[in-house]
């Protein structure tokens, strides 16, 4: 169940992250993330925190709902 929910997570991020024309570094850089870390989170391998939620959500300058709707 905990595995399901990272993997959803990470398609909705990678999908906005193109859907913008982005890399995985630049999102990085505006999140303030490593670039590696952004593909662990896109890969399901990473547990992250609702602080590095904010973040991503910011630098995709989307609401945070909107990329919490894992639906």
């Amino acid at each position: 169940m905990k595995r399901e929910i990272l993997i959803k997570f990470g398609k909705k991020v990678r999908e906005e992250r193109i859907k913008q024309g982005l890399s995985q570094e630049q999102l990085a850089t505006r999140a303030g993330v490593h670039r590696t870390y952004v593909g662990m989170i896109e890969r399901a391998e990473k547990n992250i925190t609702i602080e590095n939620i904010e973040k991503i959500a910011r630098a995709l300058k989307i609401p945070l709902d909107k990329l919490m709707n894992l639906n």
